[in-house]
């Protein structure tokens, strides 16, 4: 049985074990879905890894390879000649992170009826909810940043980026944004016959309002314990589950604006100057051009937009494990500072390993990498056999691909 020391939390009575136990209990929708898609699931071998030896921080799992070679003629006078499997080997890491909240006066907060355990937990459940897809992302944004012949058959066979069509599709939706057709093309395009396998599209609202507008997405409803039916705010969109959320990837792409070619005013046109230093350039709207200065104006080529990417997961796109800290929770009074203080620390070490990727480590400073780290393309390769002569696992295999689309 756990031991643990009974402390104080501004007064009320605070138990680390039975606090960690009801925090894992609180419902976080965003972790929750993502499991129930079966894009995220538990992986023994890696939990043994990490468990087995204290203090561990990065392990080598191996992957075994799938049988295969061309089969010979049974003629009855050619030999047969064995052929043997491939043992692969994955990095993975664990990451840690700690977060700490003092409260001058927490008891306001806890007062009035409002049960202390469920009030706190629930806000560090969801706090690390957030946090755990954060990481997610950085692995996301790190494994489409690699580099490599081998990493771009991935980086380029599992990205569609649609944001340069022009015209429309049948249903009159600009084809620079998602449409009917878009998420089915994605997973074909990345795994080919097993494109089934995804189950899970996690997007930007902006990109969900298109699709809503187009009447391709719906959205789960729930009915509450009043019998008032609501919007869970998780949709369906070609039958796979959809997470709507803004801190999806965006970037901006600016304007582009070039010397004009006329000789005379046209007045249907709209003549810019130009103002700033390279990078910083502003383009200001001519209102009275004159044709002794249009050697000097700008026209507009190209508006400027914004490319939102959306992600799509399949069964066992990440393997995921708690492997837990020493201490998770703890509290610590001081009752000099600010007529006294309470701080609750949490801290935990968590392992989100893409099937099929290996982190490499070869930028990463300390024990546990930084959102950066995650982020960069370098600590990223392909599951390969770590022979001089690599052999890289089929990059079909892999159950992630994203869509880069202008909404």
């Amino acid at each position: 049985m756990a031991e643990y020391v009974q402390t104080k939390f501004d007064s009320k009575s605070f138990n680390p074990v039975a606090f960690g136990a009801y925090v894992d209990r609180i419902p976080t929708t965003k972790r929750n879905e993502l499991i129930k898609s079966r894009a995220i699931r538990g992986n023994q071998q890696i939990r043994q890894a990490f468990s087995s030896q204290t203090g561990t921080a990065y392990a080598t799992i191996p992957m075994t390879g799938r049988i295969g070679g061309t089969p010979l003629n049974y003629d009855g006078v050619t030999n047969i000649t064995a052929q043997s499997t491939t043992t692969f080997e994955r990095g993975v890491v664990v990451i840690g992170r700690a977060q700490a909240w003092t409260e001058k006066d927490f008891s306001a907060d806890i007062t009035g009826g409002v049960n202390f355990m469920d009030n706190v937990a629930q806000q560090v459940a969801e706090y690390w909810d957030g946090i755990d897809q954060d990481m997610l992302l950085s692995i996301l944004k790190g494994i489409f940043a690699m580099t490599g012949v081998a990493n771009l058959k991935f980086v380029n066979g599992h990205t569609l980026d649609i944001t340069a069509l022009t015209g429309e599709d049948s249903d009159k939706n600009p084809r620079n944004r998602a449409g009917a057709t878009t998420l089915n093309t994605a997973i074909q395009q990345a795994s080919g016959d097993n494109k089934s396998v995804f189950t899970i599209a996690i997007m930007h609202s902006s990109v969900a309002t298109n699709l809503e507008n187009l009447r391709l997405l719906a959205y789960l409803k729930q009915t509450d314990a009043n019998g008032i039916q609501r919007d869970l705010g998780i949709g369906t969109w070609n039958g796979r589950a959809v997470l709507i959320d803004d801190s999806m990837p965006t970037e901006d792409v600016a304007a582009v604006y070039a010397l004009t070619s006329d000789t005379e005013i046209n007045p249907a046109k709209t003549y810019y100057t130009r103002s700033g230093s390279s990078g910083n350039y502003v383009y200001t709207p001519v209102a009275s051009p004159v044709v002794g200065s249009i050697g000097s104006y700008y026209e507009l080529t190209s508006e400027g937009y914004t490319k939102y990417t959306t992600f799509v997961l399949g069964d066992g796109a990440f393997d995921y494990e708690n492997i837990g800290a020493k201490v998770p929770y703890e509290m610590d009074r001081d009752p000099a500072v600010n007529g006294g203080e309470d701080t609750l620390y949490s801290r935990q070490r968590k392992v989100f390993a893409p099937f099929g990727i290996s982190y490499t480590r070869n930028t990463q400073v300390s024990a546990s990498p930084t959102s950066a780290e995650l982020e960069t393309g370098a600590n990223w390769t392909l599951v390969h056999n770590g022979e001089s002569t690599k052999e890289y696992i089929d990059h079909k295999a892999i159950p992630i691909a994203r869509v880069i689309s202008r909404g």
